[in-house]
This record gives C-alpha cells, structure tokens and sequence, in this order.
C-alpha cells in the first residue's frame, strides 16, 4: 500500500520528526504545501505581517527551547530577503534556526520566473549551512541536514531552498525512510591536562572574576556555573544570553562593577563571552592578567587576544571538570574576601542611582520608568528588550526572573525584536506571562504585530519609553556636532498605544511617574495584547553613546 502525496507534506513529516511543534511564517504561494503538511502533523503554523519577524520568532523559539530548532518558512524573493535581518541576528547570537525558503520552478530555473533570484548565495554568508532540494524524494534528507548543521559544534542559522515544482511534486511517504534525527549538542570537555593548567591558575590568582556570556547558555550550563562560583567564590558577571543563568540574587553576582572588576583583575575567566566590541577586543583585560577561556569550539579560543588556557566544549562539564580536578587535589579555592570587596563598591554604585530610581520628575525619568517596570515583574516572566538606551538601563534595574527568562537581540544589536520574541514566548509559554520593554524607535519596526498577538490571543504586555528620539543615536550627535544640529534622530511623541488599541489590544498612555505602575498592571489584567507608552524625558546631551568601534 502506498501513501502518495506531496513534498509538502513530506516536509511537514521531517520537520515533526525533528521535534518541531511551531513555524512561523507569513503566507505565500511558493511554500504553501508545508502549510498543508503541518495541519496533518499537529505542527502550529504562526502567520505574522513581515517575514523579518517570522525570523525572529524562530530566534526566540530556539532559545526558549534548547536542543531543538526554531523554523520560519520564507515565500521566494522579497520573502526571503524580508527575512535576511533574522537570519543575520541569529548569526551573531548563535542561535538555532532553519529557515526554509520557497523558489520559482526547477524546471525553469534562470529563466527568470516569478520571485526567482539566488537565495543560496545570499544567505551563506551569514548561515552556517546553506543549500537548496532539488529531488521530492529527499526533502527529509536536507532537513536533517539542515537542523543537523543549525545544532552541531557552535549553534547558528541554516537555510534550505526548496523550488514549488519540488516541494509540490508527487512522493509515496511509505517509501521515504524518515532520517534519524539526535541529539547533535556539544557534550565532551577538555583534556585533564588543560584542565589542571585551569585550576592553576584559578588557585593562584587574588583578584579573578568570570564574564559569562552566549555559549554559556547554549551549554546549559548555568547550574554548574552556580556551584563553580558558590564554591570558590569568584566575581561573576554577564552579557548577551549569559543573563539570567546566575540568580540575580547570587552573592557572587554582579550587574554595575564590571569595570572596577576588570581594570582590577589578575585572571578573568571567559565563559562563552567573545573579545568583541562588548569587551575591547581583549583591550579591557589588564595586560598582564591571566585569561582562562572556555568556548564549544576551537576556532573562538584566543580570537583578538591569545588565551592561556583554552577550554574547548560544553561549558557547564569544563566548569564541573575543574571544580573535581580541584577537589582531588584537596585544593581549597576560597576568593570570597575579594567578592566582599566588590559587593562593597557595587552597593554604593547602587545608592548612587537611588535618587534617579525614585525620581518624580516629569517628564518622566528613564531610570524611574526602568524601577517601575522592575517592580511590576514576577518570577514567572520573560522579559524581552528591544531598543536602545532604555533595554542598557533597564538590564541593570530590571532582575531576570527566577523562573523565566531575559531576552534581547544579541551583539548584532537589531532592532525591532520585542513582538516578534514575545510571540514566540508567549506560543511557547503560554503559562507566564510575557513583557517588552521597548524604546519608541525600536516599537516602530515591528510594532504591527500586535495584530499578530490579537488573532493568536497572547496577552502580551508592551512598555515603551518614549523620549520621541532615537536616544542613543541623539546624543553622541549632539555631542559631537552640537544640539543644534540634530538630524536623522528625532521622533514624535507618537500615541502607540491608540495603534494597539486600533489593532484590538489594550492601550495606556503615561506622563506621570506615579501612574506607571498602575498602568502596567491593568495592560497585565486586561487580558489583551497591550501596550504601556510612557513620556520620558528626552536626554540630548550627556557622555552615553553608541559604541560603533
């Protein structure tokens, strides 16, 4: 007996087979027979209004469920290139994802049909893996493929192009074997020997600290950084996807010191976090100080700045390794009187900005909205940050929730994340609740997903700081070329919450500090995608930037 049908449907099958529960998408003819296929495997199809979005839901997806994949599937062309800015983002943030994108006939491949233009080469530069099925009978086989190459070694972004004619083109299912689809995560450590030079170091060292960052969280390794820290001691610190795998209220760690910490440090431990421009390129490491680095592949140990010992696999079974070779050699690693001398300085920084925190200025004080929006979270949230100046001040203000997790869009700093990240997590979480924080210029590149959230029914929970600028770009202009030469970076105080409530959702808009929280909890209560715009003050001048170096 035979079960004919089409590629799509076959797809859908590989796809199910890879534990992929959701795709996100926006609707288009060259793809529609995946559509088709995930009604008959239970796989939940998303539709949103810009492919850039689709793209970023699959980001989000990835990293809110590790060891699988998140999916967009592109329609050809313009839905293709929609995406590229997704996919770019999930490149430097390391994340997961397969795009899958649709193309104009292999029968008439280069002869110009409709949508046609080489996605392949496009999207190579900024994929782990990119290629194209040309035969029905082996769409399962690329995606194995496809999600193989997005999981394996250090995570990224894979695309597959599949052309109409193939994707709808006749298959007997019962006579496609279905690959084999594992677990292709990074799981093995260093040699003991790296790993004894490691403790070495760590046991000489007077003044050590631990930056944690991206990798970190692809290992899932935050626990065993948890017990590492606990046991020695050491000044932790975190950026990118490092925030949230220590508990905010860990004894060893620290939000505003990092630079003392560095300035100060003898060894710095790189846990996942690259020397980038986050790190100055290795420029903010004293030049003698020792730098243990541990990272899921060779080729990022010592980049911009040699390392003195590299750790090459799973974070949290180096950290594990180094914390048992220590003990077996009865070695007692004890740097909690330097952390005590850090928590000293980090708790007068923090009475230094008590007054901004508890201002009643109006307009509104961006620190006060940032203590407002802390107040209002739970430890069952997700927080997502999608903007400039105001996501940098509240990562400081705003403690990731025990239970949930902090997003933002990682060191390519894309802009316009927040609705696409939270329609993934509220898809995905549908128990906790979900929050933005937006600046007013990021609110404007996908702010019309809300219409997204309405037709789904996820009651997700916008905050937009709104100083009607692009902040960050507004100040080191007016620094640089004066106030009164302002171009390119001023906003209306634009009414976005009467655009939610347009769309269907509930909307509040805010000129007094006092009304913020009030605000934030009947956007909670409404039970409706809802959005909080709140009117801050607008800071034109001042010593913050953007750092473009």
């Amino acid at each position: 007996m035979t079960d004919m049908s089409h590629g799509g449907r076959l797809a859908a099958r590989a796809l199910k087979a890879a534990g992929v529960d959701c795709i996100f998408t926006l609707s288009g003819g060259h793809v529609m027979g995946i559509y088709d296929g995930c009604l008959d495997e239970g796989i939940d199809v998303v539709d949103v209004r810009h492919e850039q979005a689709a793209v970023h839901a699959a980001d989000a997806w990835a990293r809110l469920n590790p060891g699988k994949v998140g999916v967009a599937v592109l329609t050809a062309g313009p839905g293709v290139t929609d995406g590229v800015t997704g996919v770019a983002n999930a490149w430097r943030a390391n994340s997961p994802i397969v795009v899958i994108g649709g193309q104009g006939p292999f029968d008439n491949l280069r002869r110009g049909s409709l949508q046609e233009m080489d996605h392949v080469s496009l999207m190579r530069p900024i994929s782990k893996w990119s290629d194209a099925c040309y035969e029905t009978s082996r769409i399962a086989e690329y995606i194995e493929l496809a999600v193989r190459n997005a999981l394996a070694g250090v995570p990224g972004p894979s695309f597959l192009e599949i052309p109409i004619d193939v994707l709808h083109g006749p298959v007997d299912l019962d006579a496609v074997a279905m690959p084999t689809f594992r677990d292709y995560r990074v799981a093995g450590c260093a040699p003991a020997g790296l790993i004894d030079e490691a403790v070495d170091l760590i046991a000489a060292s007077e003044r050590p600290m631990i930056m944690a960052g991206t990798s970190l969280k692809w290992s899932e390794g935050g626990q065993a950084l948890v017990d590492f820290i606990d046991s020695t001691g050491i000044p932790c610190y975190v950026n990118g996807m490092g925030r949230g795998q220590v508990p905010w209220d860990n004894p060893q760690f620290f939000i505003r010191t990092r630079r003392k910490a560095l300035d100060g440090a003898d060894l710095v431990v790189l846990a996942g976090t690259l020397l980038d421009f986050r790190m100055k390129y290795g420029g903010s490491i004293p030049p003698d100080a020792k730098i243990v680095q541990l990272d899921l592949d060779e080729t990022l140990i010592g980049q911009n700045r040699s390392a003195d010992v590299g750790l090459v696999g799973n974070l949290g079974a180096n950290f594990a390794a180094i914390a048992e070779r220590a003990a077996q050699r009865g070695l007692d690693i004890d740097h909690s009187s330097y952390r005590d001398e850090l928590r000293t300085a980090e708790d007068e920084l923090e009475a230094g900005v008590a007054s901004q925190l508890n201002s009643d200025e109006v307009p509104i004080d961006p620190q006060r909205l940032c203590r407002e929006i802390a107040d209002a979270i739970t430890d069952d949230m997700i927080v997502i940050g999608d903007g400039g100046d105001i996501v940098a001040q509240a990562s400081k203000v705003v403690r990731v929730p025990r239970n949930g997790l902090w997003m933002d869009p990682g060191p390519l700093g894309t802009l316009g994340v927040g609705m696409p990240f939270a329609l993934a997590a509220q898809k995905a979480h549908p128990d906790k609740r979900v929050v933005i924080i937006y600046g007013d210029g990021s609110f404007g590149l996908n702010g019309f997903e809300y219409d997204t959230a309405v037709r789904f029914g996820l009651p997700i929970v916008g905050v937009v700081g709104n100083d009607a600028a692009w902040g960050q770009m507004m100040r080191p202009q007016a620094m640089i070329y004066g106030e009164d030469r302002l171009v390119a970076t001023e906003l209306n105080t634009t009414r976005y919450d009467q655009v939610v409530e347009a769309l269907g959702g509930h909307g509040e808009f805010v000129t007094e500090p006092d009304q913020i929280g009030p605000a934030i909890q009947r956007a909670l209560d409404s039970g409706k995608p809802a959005l909080v715009n709140v009117v801050m003050r607008t800071d034109k001048g001042g010593p913050k930037g953007s750092t473009y170096v």
